[in-house]
């Protein structure tokens, strides 16, 4: 039968439609399991074509079980039937917290999410993208969730990308990354908090009824008083090696919130992603906006087991050359401050190979003529040598470095500006600060705006012109120290994208560098531990934790931040702070990236001797603690100790870090500490490791022991007074 060409389009257009209808009608009420090796997100669309969580947690070996969770509970009735959304929208029938809240073209403030479609992409055997579409029937806004899963390492890195395809503008009021929701008898918070050299203090609280908020809104140095990193126990407080936990945190370099709220029916919901706050973002017609990423792991055997999967997926897959090797270096800070010129740089280019440490790191001081660096009141921004204090340049630096077989690295802190430099006088619309209002420093210093691309092309020349003309330079170490005051941008039209664009500026300046200059090793500072993130950590191979460097504090500060990142991203120094011997400070600084920032020429005969010796014994270990699983023995918060190790996949060489944290009377291991990760069925021997010149170790020069009797009745690492720190080397008797 021929057909009628104008009757074609209605006739197909009709069999579209019939097929389109059967599609939805046959996609109602299945379940979408989202699975890594253990754990699983298991969605379901229900017959309202709503896109709902009913279970989180250890995967089921059977996933059609998953769909029988729900009906197990009887904790009420839920009104609206979106409490469990997986992704919340505001408006409508939501009563609780929403991840999405928009104001519509037409000025409509309400919100329906409903189930699309959803596809897998593999990457790889291990990493794979499950993306779900969700669109609201009555506007043309979609939803894209996405989750990263990283199956072996059970980490997930979850995100969301929002597309306006109306006709005119649209306004989110908020646009979170993920919405988890988890089900649990009780749920409790450990969540951190800090200030300069007070990083990572953390605080355990069981969560009520109602909302618990973590957020930033700083601009930059989101960490400064509160990270978005945190952990989440269910049904009790986890514990190394027991328990039920999430960690989590925010892939972000600005602010952030995470919302906690348990819901009337007792389950939590998890919102994370941008903070809102002055930061209405609109989307004109088919634009969209990404969403950082939200990255979590789960563990039913306690947080130890999901520290060590978060570790493992950052060295494989995020932190910036995360399976290959660091330097070691001194640091000329605290040796000189502001106070140096080449004569006294050279020298203490000397002292480096004279430690036998990889690089020679040149802090803040070296820049700045019209009004010199001499202090941290001027000069900043300014990224030229001081011809007084280096009269031949960085270039004959780092020949002197080489002359002397190290490495030359150095500071800079392209960010921000001083009001006394030309940089402020010559451009100050490149500044962040409000018109008519008197200006607030932070560390005597503004913010230069990086939501400008003029600015973004003027950071990324400082480092540029520093790699092009030295190409021999081996480190960079980044500094980030103030916040945004008075925030506002002479280059944008709308100052509510301000906090957005200055992060997403940042990163296009580092996208930048990276693409050209792929393998420079570059630290991540900020004022101490100000500004760390796996957003921020794509880029960088480490980052300074605190400018607190006092070896007992210092303990406290690693031992918390390693439930979150591993210790190959450790910056940990040697410094002249605190009251311990040099033994002490140097084993507290091994947990990580070792480096030194003494005056290597007034340390005493033994002392060097110590130290040279320590960075002889360091190359021995490093790849162990570098990119060995770590157990934590000893909590310093519940003993008078400390105590941890590194073991390496083989399972035939590992480290034990003991120090002593509370030196009272009688203190130390009293008892065998039972130690962890080791093979049952091999034997080991114990030596003791990093031993001060004139000392004897007290351990048993010939004995060896199963790693069933070291990990069942424990090995006691002799730590008391007199031996304050104990480095022992595990390793498989041959």
């Amino acid at each position: 039968m021929k057909i009628s060409p104008c009757l074609l389009p209605i006739k197909i257009l009709s069999f579209i439609f019939l097929l389109f209808a059967s599609a939805l009608q046959a996609q109602k009420n299945f379940v979408i399991p989202i699975e890594t090796a253990h754990n699983v997100i298991a969605l379901q669309v229900g017959n309202d074509q709503r896109l709902a969580t009913i279970y989180f947690g250890t995967k089921l070996k059977d996933t059609s079980e998953y769909k029988l969770v729900r009906r197990m509970y009887r904790r009420g009735d839920d009104y609206s039937g979106i409490l469990n959304s997986a992704y919340t929208p505001a408006g409508s029938r939501n009563l609780v917290e929403p991840a999405i809240e928009v104001t519509h073209a037409n000025g409509n403030t309400s919100l329906d999410l409903q189930y699309v479609s959803h596809s897998t992409e593999k990457t790889d055997d291990n990493v794979s993208v499950v993306s779900i579409l969700l669109r609201d029937p009555a506007y043309a806004l979609e939803v894209s969730l996405f989750y990263k899963l990283y199956y072996k390492e059970d980490v997930v890195e979850q995100w969301s990308v929002i597309r306006n395809k109306e006709k005119g503008s649209v306004t989110m009021e908020k646009y979170a990354s993920a919405n988890l929701y988890l089900t649990a008898e009780n749920y409790w918070l450990k969540q951190f908090h800090g200030d300069w050299a007070k990083e990572m203090r953390p605080e355990e609280s069981q969560l009520t009824h109602g909302i618990k908020v973590l957020d930033s809104k700083l601009g930059t140095r989101s960490h400064l008083y509160q990270p978005p990193t945190f952990q989440v126990s269910l049904d009790r407080p986890a514990t190394e090696d027991e328990g039920k936990v999430l960690l989590g945190t925010l892939a972000w370099s600005g602010n952030f919130k995470i919302d906690l709220e348990v819901d009337p029916l007792n389950n939590l919901r998890i919102i994370s992603g941008i903070n809102p706050f002055a930061s209405a973002y609109t989307l004109k017609q088919n634009q969209e906006f990404e969403t950082p990423g939200f990255i979590y792991t789960f563990s039913d055997k306690g947080t130890g087991e999901a520290s060590r999967r978060l570790h493992r997926w950052a060295r494989n897959y995020r932190i910036a050359d995360g399976k290959g090797s660091r330097m070691t270096l001194l640091n000329n800070w605290e040796a000189t401050y502001f106070d140096f010129n080449e004569p006294i740089l050279s020298a203490l280019l000397k002292d480096t190979k004279k430690l036998g440490v990889d690089v020679f790191l040149l802090d803040d001081g070296w820049f700045g003529n019209k009004y010199p660096r001499n202090n941290d009141r001027a000069g900043l921004g300014d990224w030229q040598e001081n011809v007084q204090k280096l009269p031949h340049g960085i270039g004959y630096l780092v020949k002197e470095a080489q002359n002397n077989n190290v490495k030359f690295g150095i500071w800079v802190e392209p960010e921000m500006v001083n009001p006394k430099s030309e940089l402020y006088e010559k451009h100050p619309e490149w500044v962040i600060k409000q018109p008519n209002r008197e200006e607030h420093l932070y560390r005597n210093q503004l913010v230069l705006d990086l939501s400008n691309p003029k600015v973004q092309d003027f950071v990324f020349g400082i480092l540029d012109n520093l790699f092009t003309k030295n190409p021999d330079l081996a480190f960079i170490k980044w500094d980030c120290n103030a916040v945004i005051y008075n925030a506002y941008s002479s280059s944008i039209e709308k100052q509510s994208h301000l906090y957005v664009d200055y992060v997403r500026g940042l990163y296009k300046v580092l996208d930048r560098v990276r693409a050209k200059y792929p393998t420079k090793e570059m630290m991540l500072c900020s004022g101490g531990g100000g500004r760390v993130d796996y957003g921020a950590l794509k880029y960088f191979q480490e980052f300074w934790l605190s400018d607190n460097t006092d070896p007992l504090e210092r303990i406290f500060i690693q031992y918390e931040y390693s439930y979150f990142y591993p210790a190959i991203s450790h910056c940990n120094h040697v410094t002249d702070w605190g009251k311990q011997p040099i033994k002490y400070r140097t084993d507290v600084a091994m947990m990580g990236k070792l480096g030194f920032d003494i005056v290597v020429s007034k340390l005493e005969p033994k002392d060097l001797q110590f130290c040279q010796q320590a960075v002889k014994t360091y190359d021995s270990i490093k790849n162990i603690v570098w990119h060995g699983d770590l157990f934590r023995l000893a909590d310093p918060r519940q003993n008078e100790f400390a105590s941890l190790m590194y073991v390496n996949e083989g399972q035939d060489r590992a480290v034990m870090f003991n120090y002593l944290t509370e030196n009272r009377y009688g203190n130390g291991t009293l008892s065998p500490v039972k130690l962890k990760g080791l093979n049952g069925g091999k034997k080991y021997s114990i030596r003791e490791l990093n031993l001060y010149p004139g000392t004897t170790s007290r351990m048993p020069g010939s004995s060896t022991y199963s790693g069933d009797y070291l990990m069942t009745v424990g090995f006691n690492p002799g730590v008391n007074a007199a031996r304050a720190s104990v480095i022992l080397e595990i390793a498989e008797a041959k």
